[in-house]
């Protein structure tokens, strides 16, 4: 394939597939995924570092979302098993030993982003009940086993009332961040534009490469996305999914900059500074330096479903690899295994969110890199193994991704160990 055909354009793929309600789910299903709590840090975390390191990343961020995600579906797409899931595909082209390694490693980056998202959507629940509606909170036990298992009962009534759920919560979480976007613009102020110092830059630039992808990741929804497009189109599933994937992608880089670009000018460095030194999300920091309740009321809301959303989609990645690691260690039947690894997964949620322990920071750091080695330098290193991913040796979004994923990998080791 040349490199000219490696990006289809959208009127190439709708000849022969026209876009769907069902990629419409999807791409709010990913969507979802992707927009986590995190992104209220986001403008703080970017934006620190000055003007135009947020202009460089800003341009860097679409080909990293786009080609680094696009890589990891076309690796599970590669597989020659029909319905193979993530832990099928990395044991059929590592082998037994190093795909189940590779595996472990996967559930192990997923799940205690799980946890951080349980102890989330609790103290964010918790918050708003004290502080906003002025009413006395539920027993934290029973509060976030409430929560827990709504959300899990969600996933558990199928693909249909999942893809259902993503809608209701997506619409207004994008209204929501182009509304504050546009609302801030008033607050605006001239940037600093002068010339950064190189090594300032280059230091600051090789930093938020991890910042950039975690804040648009949607690996752990991509293999349970991959599957199913094979079954929805077969042969096309390629071509689809990549269709899908460019258009997800779009809109998380449009509406997320957006909003970061808007909060970022309507702060000025000293202030973003301070809302890091603070621990606090720029939603809240605004409220604050702004005395706007408005602003103030919108933060647990926009929290909140985004919390939920990223947290069924990252449910999704670790209940399927959990099953997929269950399954390779015993003969039981698939039902029985999804059953336990929900119970599992149900358990261990509800039992951090009660704990409420302040390691889940540290647990989240340590699943950066191998999260970074996953989505980014695995299904490069696959290209050049796997015969099915041949055709993509040499393309510059191959090199392009292997070396963001080690530069990122590089960045999150140096953070650790300083």
């Amino acid at each position: 394939m040349k490199e000219s055909q490696e990006t289809l354009s959208f009127s190439d793929v709708n000849t022969t597939n026209s876009w769907t309600k069902h990629d419409t789910h999807w791409l709010l299903s990913l969507f979802g995924t992707a927009v986590g709590a995190g992104i209220l840090f986001l403008p703080i975390n970017l934006g620190i570092g000055g003007f135009w390191p947020l202009v460089v990343m800003a341009i860097l961020a679409y080909p990293m979302t786009y080609w680094a995600h696009r890589g990891l579906a076309r690796f599970v797409l590669s597989s020659k098993i029909k319905n193979a899931d993530f832990t099928d595909v990395v044991e059929e082209h590592f082998g037994a030993k190093a795909g189940r390694m590779i595996s472990l490693l996967y559930f192990l980056s997923i799940f205690p982003i799980l946890l951080i998202y349980g102890v989330g959507i609790t103290n964010t629940v918790d918050s708003f009940m004290v502080n906003q509606a002025g009413i006395e909170p539920l027993p934290r036990a029973l509060l976030s086993g409430v929560l827990v298992f709504s959300l899990i009962s969600i996933m558990m009534a199928g693909e249909k009332v999942m893809l259902r759920a993503f809608a209701m919560m997506v619409y207004p979480l994008v209204a929501i961040l182009a509304f504050l976007s546009l609302y801030l613009v008033p607050n605006w102020q001239a940037p600093v534009l002068d010339a950064p110092e190189w090594s300032s830059f280059a230091s600051t630039m090789w930093l938020a490469i991890p910042v950039v992808i975690f804040s648009f990741s949607h690996a752990a929804a991509i293999s349970s996305f991959s599957n199913v497009q094979r079954r929805h189109y077969g042969a096309d599933a390629d071509a689809k999914s990549e269709l899908i994937l460019r258009r997800t992608s779009i809109m998380l880089i449009a509406f997320v900059l957006l909003f970061v670009f808007s909060c970022v000018l309507a702060l000025s460095p000293d202030q973003l500074a301070e809302a890091k030194a603070q621990n606090v999300s720029v939603l809240s920091y605004l409220a604050n330096a702004t005395d706007n309740p408005f602003i103030a009321t919108l933060g647990p809301l926009v929290a909140f479903v985004a919390i939920t959303s990223s947290f069924l989609g990252h449910f999704l990645g670790a209940r399927e690899s959990l099953n997929g690691l269950i399954s390779k260690h015993s003969s039981m039947p698939t039902v029985r295994i999804d059953k336990i690894s929900v119970v599992i997964l149900f358990v261990s949620i509800w039992v951090a969110a009660i704990m409420n322990p302040s390691i889940l920071g540290m647990m989240e750091a340590l699943s950066g890199p191998v999260i970074a080695m996953i989505l980014f330098i695995m299904p490069m290193l696959a290209v050049y193994k796997v015969k099915a991913l041949h055709q993509y040796r040499g393309k510059v979004s191959t090199y392009f991704v292997m070396l963001t994923g080690v530069v990122a990998v590089s960045a999150l080791t140096f953070s650790l160990l300083s």
